[in-house]
């Protein structure tokens, strides 16, 4: 077996490639990067007055073999407020193939060299003008063959990923400076973090990379909608209220216990595609039927995204609470017969913040009634929010890595997390979270090695 080094390439070259599709077009673009681009510009470009930054500099080229001058715009951006932190030049002019070919030989012999794929955009990596979500963000948007894919590029390369994960990186690296300012004054009296700040802040840190590894997962699963479930007690008003949301005929009844296996709609809210779920009411099963009416319930429940927790009073019980904080889904708490006498607050409104309750369940109560003019406006509006929220697209470029150092952090954290708990020595604590960051340091670029940075921008098309 052989194996070939790896080498990023020298980034004080100038580097020419068209950046512009290939083929017969009105206009084609050539782009240079690189400590020589003016004086390699000036050697085939004919300004109409002198060569003034960030502006539109018409003019004309001279090039070897054509007899006429080829009418051309220069764009010329110094270092180092361009792209890729170097003089960066880009000339538009007419989009003949042959034109556009002597025109970068001409180039190539006033002392540029040809790019290679993605070079200008691993420049600006390593100059700091990018990170690697933000690089991968712009083969993504090179490649995006719909608006959904393009509008979650334009997301990545606006930094949807990188700031949190900066952020993130910022507050782990002050909690493993406490931790080892810890360590090293062990024998005084001073304590920088108290072991509740550091499972809070850790906690804080695995929520956030775990919401991340989700979203890349939903997103492995195209057209998947987003799965809301109807969840309480029996005679909680579920029923009425699938039928009033999805415009459905469920069997409603006084009668508790009146649904006995789980229902299914489809609708649409804001634009995103939802999986409604009707599901038994909680109860002691009393029978076969009955158990296998509240597991397929429960099922449902686990497998969702987003939970209405329905009661008629607005009194959700601390133990229920518990239990829907073990799905991990998102739970709104909807107060279902806001029209009945003694309602304390008109259908379609927010309430205050309810005392007790778990992280996965949402503050605010929702109140809203089937029967009341308007009465699930409030509600159809709060679902349609998170709903959208849900759906936001995943990073989209490099998943497999993305996926793949966000899963090892979460491992890292938790084994971090695990030390505090057991009161293990502060050392094991500071080696997990050390493991942690530095799998950040990998997604982000802050850490790097010449055989990643190759993996991910041979992947770029030249010019780019």
């Amino acid at each position: 077996m052989s194996f070939e080094k790896t080498a990023v390439p020298h980034p004080d070259d100038t580097i020419v490639a068209v950046s512009s599709a290939l083929g017969p077009a009105e206009r084609a673009v050539v782009r240079l990067s690189g400590p020589a681009t003016r004086a390699v510009v000036e050697a085939v470009f004919c300004p109409e007055d002198r060569i003034s930054p960030r502006r539109v500099v018409p003019g004309s080229l001279a090039l070897r073999g054509v007899h006429s001058p080829v009418p051309a715009v220069l764009y010329f951006f110094p270092a180092p407020r361009s792209y890729t932190g170097q003089a960066v030049a880009e000339i538009h002019t007419l989009g003949s193939p042959p034109l556009v070919e002597r025109l970068v030989s001409d180039l190539l012999d006033a002392g540029a060299r040809p790019a290679r794929p993605g070079e200008f955009t691993l420049r600006a990596f390593l100059a700091g003008k990018t990170d690697l979500p933000r690089a991968e963000a712009v083969q993504a948007l090179i490649e995006a063959d719909n608006d959904a894919d393009l509008r979650t590029a334009l997301a990545q390369l606006a930094g949807g990923l990188s700031r949190p994960l900066e952020a993130l990186r910022d507050d782990l690296l002050d909690l493993l400076a406490d931790i080892e300012a810890a360590l090293d004054f062990a024998d005084e009296d001073i304590e920088f973090v108290g072991r509740s700040e550091i499972r809070r802040r850790l906690d804080t840190g695995l929520s956030q990379i775990t919401g991340l590894v989700r979203q890349l997962d939903t997103r492995a699963v195209s057209g998947r909608p987003v799965r809301v479930a109807l969840v309480g007690a029996p005679n909680a008003g579920k029923s009425s209220l699938f039928n009033a949301l999805a415009g459905a005929d469920a069997l409603v009844s006084p009668l508790p216990g009146t649904t006995r296996d789980y229902l299914t709609a489809r609708l649409e809210l804001g634009g995103v595609p939802v999986e409604l779920t009707d599901t038994p009411g909680w109860e002691e099963a009393s029978d076969t039927i009955a158990e296998q009416a509240q597991c397929l319930g429960r099922e449902q429940a686990r497998q969702a995204d987003l939970l209405l927790w329905c009661d008629p009073t607005g009194d959700f019980a601390a133990a229920d609470a518990s239990r829907l904080a073990a799905t991990g889904a998102v739970v709104i708490r909807v107060r279902t017969k806001a029209d009945q006498a003694g309602a304390a607050t008109p259908p379609s409104s927010r309430v205050g913040k309810v005392g007790g309750s778990s992280s996965a369940v949402g503050p605010s109560i929702v109140s809203c009634s089937v029967v009341a003019p308007g009465g699930t406006d409030g509600l159809r509006a709060a679902l349609t929010d998170s709903v959208v929220s849900l759906a936001r697209p995943a990073p989209a470029p490099g998943q497999s890595r993305c996926r793949h150092h966000l899963v090892a952090c979460a491992e890292h954290l938790t084994a971090a997390r695990a030390h505090v708990e057991r009161d293990d020595p502060p050392e094991l604590a500071a080696s997990a979270l050390r493991a942690a960051l530095d799998q950040l340091g990998e997604l982000t670029g802050a850490v790097y090695t010449n055989d990643l940075l190759d993996r991910i921008f041979s992947r770029f098309c030249i010019g780019k």
